[in-house]
């Protein structure tokens, strides 16, 4: 859902420009009238798939350089400059597992944070099948694995898992009984 939070103020100024986040600061009336300087982060917007293979769901396990522990996550990534999210979901799905999919549906859209002009865009990818070999950033290590949708589910307390704005939505499904079995028919029986 996108929302206020995801704007800036016309009064805004880039005071920093980086790799990955742009820094704004502005100036702020406060409620006794004195002037503070307010700060957000700009950055890219990303796409997150859940793929989807016969009656299973891709998960990576994956190795960064900047981190010391291998995690598990969804295949997805940012967006390139002016990428339309679908496309840079295709994109990622692609080279992170090799596996491409002619059947999309955008879940959700979400910005994790009111101090991050971000959105995370969520797809599903039905009927994926195998197309290419992985073709992973220099940074990346990548194994992927099929899991079932209740081991799917569980991802929502694992520890190594780095998919923030899912882990509510797969606790939420754990709790409802009759939104798992909304979710599974949107991922398996369309």
């Amino acid at each position: 859902m996108d929302n206020n939070n995801n704007q800036l103020p016309k009064n805004a100024k880039l005071v920093f420009k980086g790799k990955i986040f742009d820094v704004y600061h502005w100036k702020q009336k406060m409620f006794d009238n004195s002037i503070e300087t307010f700060e957000k982060l700009k950055r890219t917007d990303t796409a997150v798939v859940i793929a989807v293979v016969r009656d299973k769901i891709i998960i990576g396990k994956q190795k960064q350089p900047d981190k010391p522990n291998s995690f598990l996550s969804l295949p997805g990534g940012r967006c390139d400059k002016n990428e339309p999210p679908l496309l840079a979901a295709k994109r990622e799905l692609l080279e992170e597992t090799g596996y491409a999919s002619d059947d999309w549906e955008l879940l959700e859209k979400n910005c994790p944070s009111k101090k991050i002009i971000w959105t995370v865009h969520i797809f599903i990818a039905r009927n994926c099948y195998k197309k290419a070999d992985q073709k992973l950033d220099a940074g990346e290590k990548i194994k992927i694995k099929l899991v079932n949708l209740e081991n799917f589910l569980l991802l929502s307390e694992s520890k190594n898992f780095h998919g923030q704005e899912m882990r509510v939505f797969l606790y939420k499904l754990r709790l409802y009984p009759q939104e798992k079995e909304k979710f599974y028919q949107l991922l398996f029986k369309k």
